[in-house]
């Protein structure tokens, strides 16, 4: 009887240590998959091809230059850098939305191309990013980085001025023109807002590393306040004038205007008045801003003496009148000198 109860004691812990060993084998089945998943899910996440170009993006649009550039592993151009952080980096991401990081595509050993598809600026747009096995990490998962490249640059030019605007930010224009290392995709919009003289904005969409964009040119031209500052002097020289011609009693003055006549003129009745004040056109010529001819009319009005009857008349002509100026700009103050020739 001792025999037979040692044995069933004998089968009875055989099957519990079967069981254990099998629930551990299970165990560590399932510990396995979980790993094949948890791998899998890491390689297809934060140790994909993408994740750079998300954290790229995400740099672009918080203005981080210096991550940005870290992350593309791009050298910058012998060009000006203003545009690789802050302000101005952050506003050539800012029209950036509805961006949408495609699957790799394979390009030759150990490369891939991450296709990125965004709106900027209104216009759907599409760039691809070229990306490069590095090695691995944490001994399962591949480590992705930017293929080194060279950023783009830009070039703006702007007439007969030395400064102007580049998203948001002021920029030297040495000669009227300079040249900007860019990042990319990014939307970058030039403007000249002076007191004197402004131009409307031009802008450019950079969407590849290759740059190559067309220069940024900027059509300057007077502001309304400038148009009125030479009006007004003009006005005031033209009325001076024609008041010393009325009261020296002169057909001739020193003015624009004049009138010639074999009659003799009855002194006290001379009286001038400009009637057409000339139109204001201020254009850039040889570096600098001139104003183009000025036109009006002026009116005489008078008694003249007819030297062959001797019957005196009334005189009321107009005359078409027509001179240049020199314009000069400083940095409050306007000039305008009349250039007249007899």
């Amino acid at each position: 009887m001792a025999a037979a109860a040692g044995n069933v004691k004998g089968v009875q812990l055989s099957q519990a240590l079967v069981k254990t060993a099998a629930g551990w084998l299970l165990g560590l089945m399932l510990a396995a998959a979980g790993a094949i998943v948890c791998i899998n899910l890491v390689s297809s996440s934060v140790a994909s091809p993408q994740q750079p170009v998300k954290e790229y993006l995400a740099a672009l649009q918080h203005g981080e230059g210096e991550a940005a550039l870290g992350l593309l592993r791009a050298k910058v151009p012998s060009a000006n850098p203003a545009m690789l952080d802050g302000t101005a980096l952050q506003t050539a991401a800012s029209k950036m939305s509805d961006i949408k990081v495609g699957n790799p595509e394979t390009r030759g050993s150990n490369r891939v191309a991450v296709p990125v598809d965004y709106t900027l600026d209104g216009s759907r747009l599409h760039t691809e990013f070229l990306m490069e096995r590095t090695g691995t990490q944490w001994l399962f998962f591949a480590k992705w980085a930017f293929v080194p490249t060279t950023l783009p640059t830009i070039e703006v030019t702007v007439v007969n001025a030395s400064e102007a605007t580049l998203n948001g930010v002021p920029v030297n224009m040495p000669n009227g023109r300079n040249n900007f290392a860019v990042f990319f995709p990014g939307k970058y919009e030039a403007s000249l807002n002076g007191t004197y003289f402004e131009a409307p904005a031009a802008s450019a969409l950079v969407t590849t590393r290759d740059g190559g964009q067309a220069p940024l040119n900027l059509q300057t031209r007077s502001t309304k306040a400038m148009n009125e500052a030479v009006a007004g002097k003009v006005r005031e020289f033209l009325d001076t004038c024609a008041a010393q011609a009325t009261e020296q009693q002169r057909l001739q003055p020193d003015c624009p205007f004049y009138h010639a006549s074999n009659a003799r003129v009855v002194d006290g009745t001379i009286k001038w008045a400009i009637t057409e004040y000339p139109k204001i056109t201020i254009e850039p010529f040889g570096g600098k801003w001139v104003v183009a001819p000025l036109n009006g009319k002026a009116t005489l009005t008078a008694r003249e003496i007819n030297l062959f009857t001797g019957f005196v008349n009334d005189l009321n002509v107009e005359h078409d009148f027509s001179f240049t100026t020199q314009l000069d700009v400083g940095a409050d103050t306007v000039t305008v000198t009349p250039m007249l020739t007899f």
